[in-house]
This record gives C-alpha cells, sequence and structure tokens, in this order.
C-alpha cells in the first residue's frame, strides 16, 4: 500500500470568522501502481487534497500514512517523502529558473546530496522518459514551447525518482497535440515504470481514457471513488455539483434512447467505435 489518509479535515482560517473547512472527513487508499483521476469543480478540495500527499499541507484532523508510516509523527522525514512523492503544480513551467534545461532537471537531485554523475544520469534519463529531444538541453527553458517547459518542469521531479506521481491539471493552456503528448508520456511512465500515478483534470475523456479509478470531490467531501465506467454511470449526479461525463456517454445515452442496442456504460470514443463496428457486424478491434 503506497498512501493511506484517514479523516483528513483541514479547515483555512482555524479559529476565526472565516473559517472553512476545505477538506472533511476524507478517507481512502491508494495502492502501488494505480492510475488515480482526481476531479470535482473549482474549489472542491483537489489542490488541497494533493498537497497534504506529500506533506505540504498539513491536516488540522486525521492521518496519512505513506508505506505503512504516519507522516505526522514525530521525526518523520518530510524531506524524503518528498523525493518519493513528487508533485508537479498547474502551470509548473513559472517555477522553472536555471540558465538552461539540463541545469533546471539537475536542481532536485542535486539537493539530494547525489553525486554529480548521479545527478546528471538521472537529468538525462528523465528527459528522454519526457521525450525532450537533446538540441533543447542546453537552451534556456524560457527559450522554450509551452509543452516543451511542461516536459521541462515534470523532468525535474521525475529526476528525483518518485515512486508517486501527482500532477495538477499538467495539460492547462496546451493545444491539443501538446496536450495528447504530455497525456501520452504520463501514461507510459505508468505502463513502463509502475509508477502511481494522481492526475488532477477537468478534462473527463482524458480521465476516461487513462485512469483506472476515478475519485470525485465536492465542497472538501469525497463523494464517489470507482472505476471510470461506475463513476460515470452517475452522470446526473455529477452534473449537479458542476461535472459532467465525457462527451461520448450522452452521445450512447441519445443512441439508446432511440433503440440503438449499444452499452450504456461506454466511456470513450474508441469503445463507441468498437461497438458501432460491431452492431454494423464488421468487428471491433
Amino acid at each position: 500500500m503506497s498512501i493511506k489518509a484517514e479523516h483528513l479535515s483541514y479547515i483555512y482560517g482555524q479559529g476565526t470568522a472565516f473559517e472553512q473547512y476545505a477538506l472533511k472527513d476524507v478517507s481512502f487508499e491508494i495502492e502501488d501502481g494505480q492510475f488515480i483521476g482526481l476531479i470535482g469543480h473549482t474549489g472542491s478540495g483537489k489542490s488541497t487534497l494533493i498537497q497534504h500527499l506529500n506533506g505540504l499541507i498539513r491536516a488540522t484532523e486525521g492521518t496519512l500514512y505513506y508505506n505503512g508510516e504516519n507522516i505526522y509523527q514525530d521525526g518523520y522525514d518530510m524531506k524524503a517523502l518528498r523525493s518519493k512523492v513528487g508533485l508537479v503544480f498547474q502551470y509548473p513551467e513559472h517555477q522553472l529558473f536555471e540558465v538552461d534545461v539540463f541545469s533546471d532537471v539537475c536542481f532536485g537531485p542535486k539537493n539530494q546530496g547525489l553525486s554529480k554523475e548521479e545527478v546528471q544520469a538521472r537529468a538525462r534519463e528523465a528527459l528522454q522518459q519526457v521525450g525532450l529531444e537533446e538540441k533543447f538541453w542546453e537552451q534556456s527553458p524560457f527559450e522554450l514551447s509551452g509543452g516543451q517547459k511542461r516536459r521541462v518542469a515534470i523532468a525535474g521531479v521525475l529526476a528525483m525518482h518518485p515512486e508517486v506521481l501527482i500532477l495538477d491539471e499538467p495539460t492547462a493552456g496546451l493545444d491539443p497535440k501538446g496536450r495528447d503528448e504530455i497525456l501520452d508520456q504520463i501514461s507510459a511512465l505508468h505502463r513502463d515504470k509502475k509508477m502511481t500515478i494522481i492526475l488532477v483534470s477537468h478534462s473527463m475523456e482524458d480521465i476516461a481514457q487513462y485512469a483506472d479509478r476515478i475519485m470525485v470531490m465536492n465542497h472538501g467531501e469525497k463523494v464517489f471513488d470507482a472505476p471510470p465506467k461506475e463513476v460515470f454511470g452517475h452522470y446526473k449526479e455529477l452534473e449537479k455539483i458542476g461535472l459532467a461525463a465525457p462527451q461520448i456517454t450522452y452521445i450512447v445515452h441519445r443512441l439508446r434512447d432511440h433503440g440503438v442496442p449499444i452499452a450504456e456504460d461506454i466511456t470513450t470514443v474508441a469503445e463507441a467505435r468498437d461497438a458501432i463496428l460491431k452492431l454494423l457486424g464488421k468487428g471491433g478491434r
């Protein structure tokens, strides 16, 4: 077991007239190697929750365990935790600051006290993992495109060899091609490195395609926690809290309303294509 939260609550402005729950009695377990989609409307508690997972925020109430250890116990090594649970903030390129790409990616492992050789080896490996061509490594990060900057920022976290990678809207502001490239790289890390991924996104299509489990937040509380097909089956309830299912879900339900015998739990375009081809007698892929 990688991460376990027991009755986490976090209160902003505690003891003041502006006291407000950002998280309220949230419990869950995340096993090693899972790909979690975390969704919720703005202000639902998503960003607050993920900042608890590597100790940036301490819960007002409750307990958080990483690999069976209570991270709030006296003497717990938070620095080590942050190396194992890597957090990529929304618009992470705003945190780039070194003179060139390679130096920026070296910053994290260098602060882990590793040798120069190991630091550089990790930086090279991380840049290759995110698919940034070597010709860009000596350039200033500020000369890169938005998608390339995003890759550099993710590589900076990967260079610390995290066991868990948390990404807060990693495709925000990118064009469709850049979005697909970033998500494909993240999916490859999950598949090839068996890395635990927690993806925060407003794109239901992306969540449906990549996540094997979805946690839904609303007003600081966890309201759903299940596989995508089960969560998106509650699309009417999701709409009531300002969310939605993937567009293909609505298309499938319209087809069913018109008598087309297609499965109602389809959540991706690929699934819909295969189901329709099968109905037409052409077979799916």
